[in-house]
């Protein structure tokens, strides 16, 4: 979708990207949760759900969005949030 976009072949997607750490899905990926995590400790969006959020940038399902956030960040966006703002993490045992 991204090349069709662009107007470029997929080929030439991928050859942009090759002296890149990242291969473009990765890098698309990477880029989605560091937007959802800034949208997060945004206090200006503090009303807004994190589901709402993570919808926001292609997350539809809360489930795959808590499990790569916390993949990334290593900590769940609820916990992101909460420090965030100051708010106590709850510690589960």
């Amino acid at each position: 979708m991204v090349a069709a976009v662009h107007h470029i072949s997929l080929s030439s997607l991928h050859r942009l990207f090759q002296g890149e750490d990242l291969p473009v899905a990765a890098w698309i990926r990477h880029q989605r949760l560091e937007r959802a995590r800034r949208d997060l400790t945004d206090p200006a969006l503090r009303h807004e759900t994190i589901h709402e959020i993570a919808a926001r940038w292609g997350f539809s399902r809360a489930a795959d969005f808590t499990r790569a956030f916390r993949t990334h960040y290593g900590m769940p966006p609820r916990d992101c949030r909460h420090r965030a703002f100051g708010l106590q993490v709850e510690t589960h045992c």
